[in-house]
């Protein structure tokens, strides 16, 4: 079997590069050529040693085309709920060397051609839909586009990430009738085109109520379109014209809930001890209203970045399986709530 010293002649380096090598001493520096020049000598002269495996080369990921629509009809950015999603969304995807090819939301008929417009211009290879959309553009999108990603939406049909609304509206509903409420109101509006009084959150309640044995004033069962502004002059009118006041106010997000204080209080009512609220979403003013907002805290930021994850990950693997996430949820009970009627 040859020496090093056979080697090191054939290659015209000294013994101590060679055992270097052989040695697999990374510490001194010795070229990638003559690192090859001595192993090919070595193993053409029948020298035997544990040459260092090849590194494989890393591939680098694929950068993917996303876009995003979010059914809200205006002002995504600053709808407190909607912005910590897109945050999350956004962050995600740089982490991934990525970002948002566009931003959509579905305000009139004709933006469905704009919203095919847009998919085809940027070459979408992923989708992300924030909560329910027009079923026309919706069924569009799962037909052509890769993947879609659905954030709060029900479809067994794709892979989506959400917390459980019902049982979350029927926690906070139980907490209010176990603090002695035995009428409460409730606001709030419905997903997209749909019917209000089917709206996951109205569902919570109502089977809250009903396993309560408690029965629902149709009066104070308020759409309010998921309008602050509506929420505001409902809730008023409500007072106005309805003899039997609720004790307490059940809203489907933190918005509609803060607009009903007001209206309460300018009925000349007190929180919580004339009646009480609670509110959905946990956003960052709830917890500095007059008194603090009782909650639901939904973790916004995560499910943003979860559906990224979600999307990416389908994407590089094509999986045939439709996985749902459900994120968990927790109530915040605050001031706003903690009124206990004897």
């Amino acid at each position: 079997m040859a020496k090093l010293k056979d080697i090191a002649d054939r290659v015209g380096v000294s013994i101590s590069t060679v055992s270097r090598v052989m040695k697999n001493d990374v510490n001194r520096s010795v070229s990638d050529e003559t690192r090859k020049k001595i192993w090919d000598t070595a193993e053409e002269l029948g020298y035997r040693s544990q040459r260092p495996a090849k590194k494989k080369k890393v591939q680098p990921k694929t950068a993917y085309a996303i876009g995003c629509v979010v059914a809200i009809p205006q002002n995504k950015y600053n709808s407190p709920y909607f912005s910590v999603i897109m945050e999350g969304i956004e962050k995600q995807l740089a982490e991934a060397g990525m970002r948002l090819e566009f931003v959509y939301s579905i305000e009139n008929d004709g933006d469905i051609v704009q919203l095919q417009s847009l998919v085809k211009e940027h070459q979408i290879d992923g989708m992300i839909v924030v909560e329910r959309i027009d079923p026309e553009a919706y069924r569009w999108l799962k037909a052509n586009v890769r993947t879609v990603v659905g954030v709060d939406i029900t479809d067994p049909n794709i892979p989506v990430v959400g917390y459980d609304r019902e049982e979350a509206a029927r926690e906070a509903t139980n907490h209010l009738i176990a603090q002695g409420h035995r009428i409460i109101a409730y606001i709030g509006g419905a997903e997209f085109k749909n019917d209000f009084l089917e709206e996951k959150r109205f569902l919570g309640y109502r089977r809250a109520m009903t396993d309560a044995g408690l029965s629902i004033d149709n009066d104070w069962v308020i759409d309010v379109k998921w309008d602050v502004s509506l929420s505001y002059e409902l809730t008023k009118q409500a007072f106005t014209n309805n003899a039997n006041r609720p004790t307490a106010i059940f809203a489907a997000s933190d918005m509609m809930a803060i607009a009903a204080m007001r209206a309460a209080t300018e009925q000349g009512l007190r929180i919580p001890e004339d009646i009480a609220f609670f509110g959905v979403d946990n956003i960052e003013i709830s917890e500095f209203t007059s008194p603090p907002l009782s909650t639901i805290h939904v973790p916004k930021l995560e499910m943003g970045m979860f559906a990224v994850k979600q999307l990416l990950d389908y994407l590089d693997h094509s999986y045939e399986v439709a996985v749902k996430m459900i994120v968990p949820y927790r109530c915040i009970f605050r001031q706003s709530s903690n009124g206990k009627i004897e």
